[in-house]
């Protein structure tokens, strides 16, 4: 199955657009309005990750925005079974 990927700029919009990811980040809306052209700064992504897939109805996921290290970073992500983790992690 093919992964969706969004534009950054879809992201922001998804969110509500430039004024309330602003607000969100407690950054400045011309801060947001580069992120459109330069993209996403890491670590605003990181925080903004959860709510994008809440927003997507899981379409964009933290695994498919962070697939080499979302396991580090969200570790409760990871599938469990009766013998503990499972190996669901995509190495890259």
């Amino acid at each position: 199955m093919e992964k969706l990927k969004i534009t950054e700029p879809t992201m922001i919009d998804l969110l509500g657009g430039t004024n309330k990811v602003a607000r969100l980040c407690q950054v400045s809306s011309a801060s947001v309005a580069q992120w459109r052209q330069n993209g996403i700064p890491h670590g605003k992504l990181l925080f903004l990750a959860a709510r994008i897939e809440k927003e997507s109805n899981g379409l964009v996921t933290r695994q498919d925005m962070f697939p080499g290290t979302w396991h580090f970073i969200w570790p409760e992500l990871l599938k469990r079974n009766a013998f503990g983790l499972q190996g669901d992690i995509d190495e890259e």
